[in-house]
């Protein structure tokens, strides 16, 4: 199997970068994580890049043009798909044309349930019976492409944030490598 080049962009701890870079090293897994790119100088994800010898890139976006720059190193590096892991800024519109179905989020709630920000605090104040998580293409619109897969847990009454991030987190570790093997499994 020839892998494809991947991206993954981060903004915090690097969980699901941390376990995309663990099924990458499995033969059979389509993608190899070739590069990382935050906008955040003290990501902790930079940690694990550096660990697992893999080159990242801190964008600052807040430069004008900053995303025909990210394409450039996108090119340079000849990145076939950006994985967004818990990358917390919105991805240009050039970018998106430029990619295409070439870029994948994963988000905290079944979509399109809770798109955007503070999923967990409004799981809760909705009652919500169950959550999880959904990998979807990324499109002009936040959390709004078509899904790929979607992975679900029951609520509990003594859940609050902390324990709904956890059981989300680890729903997550299953759903974007499952979702990068059904995209991959297609071409």
């Amino acid at each position: 199997m020839v892998k494809k080049n991947a991206c993954v962009f981060i903004s915090g701890k690097g969980t699901n970068l941390k376990n995309l870079i663990l099924r990458s090293r499995d033969n059979s897994f389509p993608i190899n994580i070739k590069l990382v790119i935050t906008n955040k100088k003290n990501a902790n994800g930079i940690i694990i890049a550096k660990k697992n010898l893999i080159p990242f890139v801190v964008v600052n976006t807040q430069i004008k043009n900053f995303d025909t720059h990210i394409l450039q190193i996108l090119k340079k590096n000849k990145i076939s798909i950006i994985c967004l892991a818990g990358y917390m800024k919105i991805i240009s519109k050039n970018l998106i044309k430029k990619f295409g179905k070439k870029i994948i989020n994963i988000h905290p709630s079944l979509l399109p349930k809770f798109k955007g920000l503070n999923t967990f605090s409004r799981v809760l104040k909705n009652n919500e019976k169950k959550t999880g998580c959904t990998v979807h293409y990324v499109d002009e619109k936040i959390d709004n492409g078509h899904i790929i897969s979607q992975k679900f847990f029951y609520v509990n009454s003594n859940d609050d944030e902390k324990t709904l991030k956890q059981k989300t987190q680890i729903l997550e570790h299953q759903a974007f490598p499952e979702a990068i093997i059904k995209i991959f499994r297609k071409n």
